[in-house]
C-alpha cells in the first residue's frame, strides 16, 4: 500500500501540471475564422529568454525523485538569441532552444564536452532526456520542464545573482 501512495504522490503533481498547462493555454476560434488563436499569457518565450536556472529536483516518470548533490553543477541559461548554455555536472554545453507556442519548449542538439562524470551523477539521464523536452511552466518562481509522454519533470529554481555590496 505504501508503494501505491508514493506513486499517487508523483502522479497527482504530473496530472495537476498537465491540467495547469491546459488551463493556461486557452485556444479560441474567431467567428468565421477556423485558425486557432492562442492567447499569450505570462508564460511565453520572452520570459525564458535571458533567464538562468539550476536543477532543484528530477521527478522521473517511474515515480522516483532525484536531487542533485550540488545544484550549481546542473544549470541552464536561455539566451535572447535562441541559444543556450548548460552545465551538466562535469560537462559544459551549448545548444539552441525555442518556444513555438506558449508553454511549449524544444531543445536542439547539445554540443557538450566529454569529461567522464563521477558515479551518482545525473549527467547521463539529462543528456538522454535532452531532446525529449516538450513543455514548461513557471510556477511560484520555479521552472518545471516536462518530457514527452510520461518521461518525467525537471524542476529548476532561478539562479540568484549576488547583490552588490553598498
Amino acid at each position: 500500500m505504501k508503494k501505491s501512495i508514493h506513486r499517487g504522490a508523483i502522479v497527482l503533481p504530473i496530472l495537476l501540471l498537465t491540467v495547469a498547462i491546459a488551463v493556461m493555454i486557452p485556444v479560441t476560434i474567431q467567428a468565421g475564422d477556423r485558425t486557432p488563436r492562442t492567447h499569450t499569457g505570462t508564460m511565453d518565450e520572452e520570459n525564458l529568454a535571458g533567464t538562468s536556472w539550476q536543477l532543484f529536483k528530477l521527478h522521473a516518470g517511474d515515480g522516483k525523485t532525484s536531487v542533485p548533490d550540488d545544484k550549481a553543477k546542473y544549470t541552464i541559461a536561455f539566451n535572447d538569441d535562441g541559444s543556450l548554455n548548460a552545465r551538466i555536472d562535469c560537462n559544459r554545453g551549448r545548444g539552441t532552444w525555442k518556444s513555438p507556442a506558449p508553454n511549449r519548449l524544444e531543445f536542439g542538439p547539445l554540443a557538450l564536452t566529454r569529461a567522464l562524470c563521477p558515479p551518482g551523477s545525473l549527467h547521463d539521464r539529462i543528456v538522454k532526456d535532452w531532446e525529449s523536452v516538450r513543455f514548461y511552466i513557471i510556477k511560484d518562481g520555479y521552472l518545471f520542464v516536462s518530457l514527452v509522454g510520461n518521461g518525467g519533470i525537471y524542476e529548476f529554481e532561478p539562479i540568484r545573482t549576488a547583490q552588490p555590496a553598498h
